[in-house]
Protein backbone atom coordinates (compact mmCIF):
# COMPACT_ATOMS: atom_id res chain seq x y z
CA UNK A 1 0.00 0.00 0.00
CA UNK A 2 1.51 3.10 -1.11
CA UNK A 3 1.35 6.21 1.34
CA UNK A 4 1.92 9.94 0.74
CA UNK A 5 4.47 11.75 2.49
CA UNK A 6 1.83 13.56 4.89
CA UNK A 7 1.20 10.10 5.99
CA UNK A 8 -2.17 9.77 4.35
CA UNK A 9 -3.52 7.03 1.76
CA UNK A 10 -2.68 7.72 -1.58
CA UNK A 11 -5.76 8.16 -3.31
CA UNK A 12 -7.05 4.55 -5.50
CA UNK A 13 -4.95 2.41 -3.14
CA UNK A 14 -6.06 -0.84 -2.75
CA UNK A 15 -7.07 -1.86 1.10
CA UNK A 16 -7.49 -4.61 2.78
CA UNK A 17 -11.13 -6.28 3.11
CA UNK A 18 -11.93 -5.78 6.49
CA UNK A 19 -10.64 -1.84 6.54
CA UNK A 20 -12.68 -1.20 3.50
CA UNK A 21 -15.62 -2.53 5.35
CA UNK A 22 -15.11 -0.37 8.32
CA UNK A 23 -14.36 2.56 6.17
CA UNK A 24 -18.01 1.68 4.26
CA UNK A 25 -19.79 1.38 7.68
CA UNK A 26 -18.69 4.47 8.76
CA UNK A 27 -19.59 6.33 5.27
CA UNK A 28 -22.51 4.95 5.90
CA UNK A 29 -23.44 6.08 8.96
CA UNK A 30 -22.40 9.70 7.84
CA UNK A 31 -24.84 9.42 4.62
CA UNK A 32 -28.07 8.30 6.88
CA UNK A 33 -27.34 11.40 9.38
CA UNK A 34 -26.94 13.83 6.39
CA UNK A 35 -30.20 12.16 4.43
CA UNK A 36 -32.00 12.41 7.69
CA UNK A 37 -31.31 16.06 7.87
CA UNK A 38 -34.08 18.62 7.07
CA UNK A 39 -34.21 21.43 4.75
CA UNK A 40 -33.93 23.98 7.67
CA UNK A 41 -31.16 21.72 9.53
CA UNK A 42 -29.42 22.15 5.86
CA UNK A 43 -29.72 25.86 5.93
CA UNK A 44 -28.42 26.37 9.25
CA UNK A 45 -25.10 23.98 9.09
CA UNK A 46 -24.37 26.32 5.39
CA UNK A 47 -24.54 29.49 7.87
CA UNK A 48 -22.17 28.01 10.51
CA UNK A 49 -20.11 27.06 7.85
CA UNK A 50 -19.99 30.57 6.61
CA UNK A 51 -19.93 32.46 9.90
CA UNK A 52 -16.94 29.96 11.01
CA UNK A 53 -14.47 31.94 8.45
CA UNK A 54 -12.26 33.90 8.78
CA UNK A 55 -13.60 35.98 5.86
CA UNK A 56 -17.27 36.41 8.10
CA UNK A 57 -15.20 38.22 10.82
CA UNK A 58 -13.14 40.40 8.33
CA UNK A 59 -16.70 41.49 6.55
CA UNK A 60 -17.62 42.14 9.96
CA UNK A 61 -15.32 44.23 10.88
CA UNK A 62 -15.28 46.21 7.79
CA UNK A 63 -18.73 46.72 8.01
CA UNK A 64 -18.39 47.91 11.33
CA UNK A 65 -15.63 50.74 10.24
CA UNK A 66 -16.99 51.51 6.82
CA UNK A 67 -21.13 52.51 9.10
CA UNK A 68 -18.81 54.37 12.15
CA UNK A 69 -16.57 56.26 9.37
CA UNK A 70 -19.86 56.97 7.27
CA UNK A 71 -21.79 58.16 10.36
CA UNK A 72 -18.77 60.45 11.18
CA UNK A 73 -18.11 61.90 7.79
CA UNK A 74 -22.05 61.85 7.10
CA UNK A 75 -21.99 64.30 10.60
CA UNK A 76 -19.11 66.47 10.21
CA UNK A 77 -20.12 67.26 6.15
CA UNK A 78 -24.16 67.51 6.21
CA UNK A 79 -25.19 67.94 10.18
CA UNK A 80 -26.79 65.30 10.45
CA UNK A 81 -26.04 61.20 10.54
CA UNK A 82 -28.19 57.71 10.91
CA UNK A 83 -26.38 56.28 13.94
CA UNK A 84 -24.43 59.64 15.87
CA UNK A 85 -21.65 58.83 18.07
CA UNK A 86 -22.20 55.75 20.83
CA UNK A 87 -23.92 54.03 17.29
CA UNK A 88 -26.98 52.68 19.21
CA UNK A 89 -27.97 51.36 15.86
CA UNK A 90 -24.81 49.91 15.29
CA UNK A 91 -24.79 48.36 18.72
CA UNK A 92 -28.39 46.91 18.54
CA UNK A 93 -27.34 45.24 14.83
CA UNK A 94 -24.39 43.71 17.02
CA UNK A 95 -26.46 42.28 19.53
CA UNK A 96 -29.29 41.19 17.11
CA UNK A 97 -26.64 39.64 14.97
CA UNK A 98 -24.90 37.81 18.36
CA UNK A 99 -27.78 36.35 18.82
CA UNK A 100 -28.95 35.22 15.73
CA UNK A 101 -24.86 33.77 15.43
CA UNK A 102 -25.79 31.80 18.78
CA UNK A 103 -29.03 30.24 17.99
CA UNK A 104 -27.46 28.78 14.67
CA UNK A 105 -24.38 27.89 16.41
CA UNK A 106 -26.99 25.97 19.11
CA UNK A 107 -28.65 24.23 16.02
CA UNK A 108 -26.04 23.00 14.00
CA UNK A 109 -23.82 21.72 17.47
CA UNK A 110 -26.88 19.82 17.99
CA UNK A 111 -26.77 18.01 14.89
CA UNK A 112 -23.65 17.17 15.05
CA UNK A 113 -23.76 16.15 18.65
CA UNK A 114 -26.56 13.34 17.09
CA UNK A 115 -23.81 12.03 15.12
CA UNK A 116 -21.31 11.85 17.85
CA UNK A 117 -23.43 10.26 19.85
CA UNK A 118 -24.15 7.35 16.81
CA UNK A 119 -20.46 7.15 17.29
CA UNK A 120 -20.23 6.44 20.38
CA UNK A 121 -22.82 3.92 20.56
CA UNK A 122 -21.44 2.22 17.54
CA UNK A 123 -17.54 2.55 19.64
CA UNK A 124 -19.48 1.05 22.70
CA UNK A 125 -20.67 -2.05 20.92
CA UNK A 126 -17.67 -2.82 19.09
CA UNK A 127 -15.57 -2.35 22.63
CA UNK A 128 -18.06 -5.18 24.04
CA UNK A 129 -17.78 -7.17 20.82
CA UNK A 130 -14.41 -7.04 20.97
CA UNK A 131 -14.41 -7.89 24.79
CA UNK A 132 -16.22 -10.86 24.51
CA UNK A 133 -13.67 -12.20 21.39
CA UNK A 134 -10.98 -11.31 23.65
CA UNK A 135 -12.50 -13.43 26.32
CA UNK A 136 -13.39 -16.74 23.84
CA UNK A 137 -9.28 -16.37 22.54
CA UNK A 138 -8.26 -16.88 25.71
CA UNK A 139 -10.89 -19.27 26.95
CA UNK A 140 -9.34 -21.28 23.27
CA UNK A 141 -5.83 -21.12 24.74
CA UNK A 142 -5.82 -21.96 28.32
CA UNK A 143 -8.08 -25.32 26.40
CA UNK A 144 -5.25 -25.98 23.90
CA UNK A 145 -2.69 -25.31 26.55
CA UNK A 146 -4.43 -27.91 28.97
CA UNK A 147 -5.26 -30.44 26.06
CA UNK A 148 -1.80 -30.22 24.81
CA UNK A 149 0.38 -32.44 26.14
CA UNK A 150 3.63 -31.37 25.55
CA UNK A 151 3.10 -28.02 27.83
CA UNK A 152 2.71 -27.97 31.52
CA UNK A 153 -0.54 -27.64 33.21
CA UNK A 154 -0.97 -25.29 35.71
CA UNK A 155 -3.78 -23.26 37.02
CA UNK A 156 -3.90 -19.26 36.05
CA UNK A 157 -6.48 -17.35 37.98
CA UNK A 158 -5.96 -14.65 36.23
CA UNK A 159 -6.47 -16.40 32.84
CA UNK A 160 -9.69 -17.87 33.95
CA UNK A 161 -10.93 -14.53 35.10
CA UNK A 162 -9.89 -12.87 31.67
CA UNK A 163 -11.80 -15.96 29.69
CA UNK A 164 -15.31 -15.01 31.51
CA UNK A 165 -16.60 -12.08 28.97
CA UNK A 166 -17.81 -9.19 31.15
CA UNK A 167 -21.06 -8.52 31.96
CA UNK A 168 -22.03 -5.02 30.42
CA UNK A 169 -24.54 -4.20 32.80
CA UNK A 170 -22.58 -5.31 35.91
CA UNK A 171 -19.99 -3.01 34.89
CA UNK A 172 -22.29 -0.27 34.29
CA UNK A 173 -23.70 -1.10 37.46
CA UNK A 174 -20.22 -1.41 39.23
CA UNK A 175 -18.96 2.05 37.80
CA UNK A 176 -21.99 4.04 39.00
CA UNK A 177 -21.52 2.94 42.57
CA UNK A 178 -17.82 3.84 42.51
CA UNK A 179 -18.97 7.00 41.29
CA UNK A 180 -21.58 7.72 44.16
CA UNK A 181 -19.51 7.01 46.52
CA UNK A 182 -16.48 9.30 45.28
CA UNK A 183 -19.09 11.73 45.03
CA UNK A 184 -20.25 11.38 48.50
CA UNK A 185 -16.44 11.17 49.53
CA UNK A 186 -15.80 14.49 48.29
CA UNK A 187 -19.06 16.20 49.50
CA UNK A 188 -18.39 15.31 53.02
CA UNK A 189 -15.22 16.61 52.46
CA UNK A 190 -16.73 19.75 50.98
CA UNK A 191 -19.23 19.55 53.75
CA UNK A 192 -16.88 19.28 56.30
CA UNK A 193 -14.67 21.84 55.70
CA UNK A 194 -17.37 24.72 54.90
CA UNK A 195 -17.84 24.76 58.93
Amino acid sequence: MDRLSDGGIEPGAILPPHIEQTVQAIARLNAAHQQRATPLELIVDRLTAIVARAAFVGAVGLTVVIWIAGNLLMRRFIGWSFDSPAFPWLQGAGELAAIFITTLILMSQRRKDELSELREQLTLELVILIEQKNAKLIALIEEMRRDNPLLVNRIDAQADAMSTPADPEAVLEAFKETQDGMLAAVEDEIGGSAF
